[in-house]
């Protein structure tokens, strides 16, 4: 098991796009270890490459109802409704704002051998592919704000102790105590 410290906003590689992972092998199987290991550890239920400081597009979930990973994923967006409800990140500890994402998709890529994956998925699973999607593509869940809502959250990040700190890095206990009111997030 190893935790890794979680890179917070205004760390570049939270605004990279990642990059294909091609060499499925144990480097991958630890990756995928770490990032799990490291979710439980912040009480989040997703968490993407980026977050660790890995620019690979990997991401780990776990709803409570559904867990897993995977590997170079991709999703497709079915029917038209939406769902709009509060959202978090690791990586922007403390702060929930309502962002509105599609109510279901399907979730395709690989696992961490090389072997298709997919799934169907609403409700909370389904926000949770797409927020950690937008991750692997330099995609923060506050630039999926309303104007006057990213406002806001603009101004309580600026406001944040761990911003004004100038952290860029937080352990995972730390983010884990930084969201004890905001309750479990992507």
């Amino acid at each position: 098991m190893t935790i890794q410290p979680v890179r917070l906003f205004g760390d570049p590689v939270l605004r990279a796009r990642a990059d294909e992972v091609g060499s499925f092998d144990r480097e991958l199987e630890q990756l995928v270890t770490d990032l799990t290991d490291t979710m439980y550890a912040s009480r989040g239920v997703g968490m993407a490459a980026p977050q660790i400081g890995v620019g690979l597009r990997v991401f780990v979930y776990d709803t409570g109802e559904a867990a897993g990973h995977v590997v170079n994923p991709v999703f497709e967006v079915v029917g038209a409704d939406e769902q709009t409800g509060p959202e978090g990140c690791l990586s922007i500890p403390g702060l929930r704002y309502d962002v509105t994402r599609a109510e279901q998709v399907i979730a395709r890529g690989v696992d961490i051998q090389g072997a298709p994956v997919e799934f169907a998925a609403d409700g909370l699973l389904a926000r949770c592919v797409q927020h950690e999607t937008d991750h692997l593509d330099g995609v923060l869940y506050l630039q999926r704000l309303e104007p006057a809502t990213r406002k806001q959250a603009m101004r309580a990040v600026r406001e944040s102790d761990w911003f004004t700190a100038g952290k860029t890095v937080m352990s995972a206990a730390e983010v884990a105590g930084s969201r004890a009111d905001a309750g479990r997030g992507e």
